[in-house]
């Protein structure tokens, strides 16, 4: 963490007083001793006929003075807070452990050529490598390092050409979502002159003859899908997008032979409508649609792999009349609907994923959260599958249509990913990297069991702890979820998970509603009016946690980043006594104003927005912010964001860590870490990075009462 002068937050704290005098309005009294003040401008609206308060509407202001000084002032005390903390060096050199370990990322494989992101484990970031041949030497392309004192930026693999000769990469600084794209000559080891804007981007791919790229970028009107011609400097041209508001979402990506450009148009973030359209480029035709009439999602693949194209065959995972997903053919020579053929049919467990490699499609299955990789051929029929090895979390498959080696990976809370080469056509895999394994594994169980939520839905929730742990209810616990947006909860590792349990704690992670873990209608049974459901669910995670004695409530936190941010700003204002102290991160906590800011218009498909009568109902019924309550007993929190988060919005945490702070009955700490370098997605270098989960775990065990002690690391 940051440390300032005492001196900064004393005069912050005579700047708030002054406020609060020149506008008239009441300084709150702390929550606890040495807490900062902060000043009240309250401004009241009526909405939805429905008269909404706002003590801390000044705070949403970012970059003005009074906001600056007061981030200083809060940083101030809560590092004077934590730098007190017993037990730091101790905890500090078990998080650096698993913090320090070196890691990769699965290659991308052209021409011979492996492209990959690879960091040492004294390194602060990975950095850009090419490996020619499969036991060629590793060749550093791009030093992301060198670029930044901090170490704040970022390296990341776009594109490749299909030689192998020319890629796209992007540079992320501070963790912000927008990036800056470079193209790269490999065989002459130098930049290309080209120049692209810093944005958001949503497909970069450059074309088999490298005579140009296509690329999505977010512009004020809306995205945009642009053709750029090597060579060109600056310059692009629009292709598809007009029409299309900065609600929507729009990726590009090309076949593996350049012969099509597929589009895809997501109506926000939430899996319920896409347009698909493409383009026949070899032919010189026009952009046509696929499907742009249905209300229901379809994907088409993308990202490094390119879209699941094979041929003149467009393969699409949709779940159209299908809630757990189902996969069809489409002849991009006949693309009329009628002409479609169904593929895989929807099964008892829903299609998470869907790829091709080797001449397969390679479809990935939930089955009660655990994912399995299942091959199959053009007519839908089932050749093997690929399994776990134990409770933990497997990748999809990656590859292309015309080459039989593949990847995926393997990990677990408590084991680092192992990626794996995967001979397609033979059905044999071999380990291709290993993260080592900094903590002594075997001394670890991880459990999956289920419980019922408020209204009777069974749940299911994986549980990780120390074998031969004794239920008596003494263990700190550590409870953690998600609930939104289609996205699946798997037990993936996590340092955090990983130093929580070498320290005597349970990790706990549910999967909630919302999610994609059973299908489409699990994650709306998660969504709009159903919201509510996610919070019962994680509710009664905690509850079940205690009951079965796993942990005590003066025992038990909670963690949640993002929607999950929201996850337990909501439990915390719904169920404070459950809970002794919760960690909020880049949340959303504001609902009735959250879809103002940045690009919170993605979500209203999810949650819904305050600006509709019906919809403000149930948002304001939720909406953390407005239901803090004064003189409640509210457990220790400790909430976290940073000035480079450009999806969601700092402002909730700041506007929450005030209200809170002048409203909580108990004496337990309320503290805000907000980092002027860092945001909601990596860039973190891992130096501080260490810093900060040892900040946060150092937290979370103070208030349950645990003794940082220093754990045996495996050699």
């Amino acid at each position: 963490m940051r440390r300032k002068h005492l001196t900064l937050a004393v005069l912050a704290i005579v700047f708030a007083l002054w406020t609060s005098i020149a506008t008239g309005a009441q300084v709150p009294r702390a929550a606890a001793p040495g807490v900062p003040k902060t000043a009240i401008s309250e401004v009241k609206e009526i909405i939805q006929g429905v008269e909404i308060s706002d003590p801390y509407r000044w705070l949403e202001e970012q970059n003005s003075p009074q906001t600056r000084e007061w981030i200083d002032e809060q940083n101030a005390y809560t590092d004077s807070v934590i730098a007190k903390l017993p037990g730091r060096d101790a905890l500090r050199e078990k998080v650096s452990a698993l913090l320090k370990i070196e890691n990769m990322n699965i290659p991308t494989l052209r021409n011979g050529r492996y492209f990959f992101t690879r960091r040492l484990a004294d390194q602060d970031q990975a950095m850009l490598y090419v490996r020619q041949g499969l036991n060629g030497k590793d060749e550093l392309l791009v030093d992301p390092l060198a670029l930044s004192p901090q170490h704040t930026i970022t390296v990341n693999l776009n594109s490749v050409s299909r030689d192998g000769a020319l890629i796209v990469y992007s540079l992320r600084s501070g963790g912000e979502d927008e990036v800056t794209p470079h193209l790269f000559d490999v065989n002459a080891r130098k930049e290309l002159a080209d120049k692209f804007p810093r944005a958001r981007y949503s497909g970069l791919v450059i074309l088999p003859d490298k005579s140009g790229l296509y690329l999505t970028r977010q512009t004020p009107e809306g995205p945009r899908v642009y053709f750029h011609k090597i060579g060109s400097g600056d310059a692009d041209t629009e292709v598809f997008g007009k029409g299309y508001g900065p609600e929507k979402i729009i990726n590009s990506s090309l076949s593996e032979d350049g012969h099509y450009l597929i589009i895809n148009v997501s109506y926000g973030s939430a899996a319920t409508k896409n347009e698909v359209y493409f383009q026949d480029l070899g032919a010189k035709g026009a952009i046509v649609p696929v499907v742009n009439d249905v209300t229901a999602a379809f994907a088409t693949g993308g990202g490094e792999s390119g879209p699941n194209v094979a041929g003149d065959k467009l393969y699409l995972r949709t779940n159209w009349n299908a809630p757990k997903w189902r996969v069809l053919e489409v002849d991009l020579k006949n693309p009329a609907r009628d002409h479609w053929r169904e593929v895989i049919p929807e099964g008892e467990n829903a299609i998470d994923s869907l790829s091709l490699a080797g001449g397969k499609l390679a479809v990935a299955v939930t089955e009660n959260v655990i994912n399995h990789v299942r091959l199959y051929d053009i007519n839908g029929k089932l050749l093997r599958e690929i399994n776990p090895p134990s409770l933990g979390n497997l990748s999809a498959l990656r590859g292309t249509w015309d080459s039989n080696e593949a990847f995926f990976t393997f990990n677990s809370f408590h084991i680092p990913p192992t990626i794996y080469r995967y001979d397609v056509a033979a059905g044999k895999q071999a380990v291709w990297f290993q993260s080592p394994l900094p903590i002594p594994t075997d001394r670890y169980e991880v459990k999956q069991v289920w419980y019922s939520s408020k209204d009777g839905t069974k749940i299911p929730m994986f549980v990780a702890h120390a074998k031969g742990l004794k239920l008596d209810g003494s263990h700190p616990a550590l409870l953690t979820g998600y609930g939104g947006f289609n996205l699946n909860s798997n037990p993936a590792f996590s340092p955090f998970a990983a130093a929580w349990m070498e320290s005597g704690g349970v990790w706990a992670l549910a999967n909630l509603r919302g999610g994609g873990e059973y299908g489409e209608a699990w994650h709306h049974a998660g969504m709009l009016d159903k919201k509510q459901n996610v919070f019962d669910d994680f509710i009664a995670a905690g509850e079940w946690l205690v009951k079965n004695k796993y942990t005590s409530p003066e025992h038990l936190a909670i963690r949640g980043r993002s929607n999950g941010g929201l996850l337990v700003g909501a439990a915390l204002t719904q169920r404070p006594d459950l809970f002794a102290a919760v960690s909020c991160g880049y949340p959303l906590l504001d609902m009735v104003r959250y879809h103002k800011f940045l690009v919170a218009s993605y979500w209203v498909p999810e949650y819904g927005s305050s600006d509709d009568p019906a919809q403000f109902k149930y948002i304001y019924a939720y909406s953390p912010y407005q239901h803090v309550k004064a003189g409640t007993k509210y457990p220790a929190v400790l909430f976290i964001t940073g000035d480079s988060d450009t999806r969601v919005a700092p402002l909730h945490a700041r506007k929450m860590a005030a209200l809170l702070q002048a409203s909580t009955g108990s004496d337990k700490p309320v503290l805000l870490h907000y980092d002027t370098k860092a945001g909601h997605s990596a860039g973190t270098p891992v130096s501080k990075e260490i810093d900060n989960v040892t900040d946060e775990m150092n937290f979370l065990m103070w208030q349950l009462g645990m003794t940082p002690k220093a754990a045996p690391v495996a050699k």
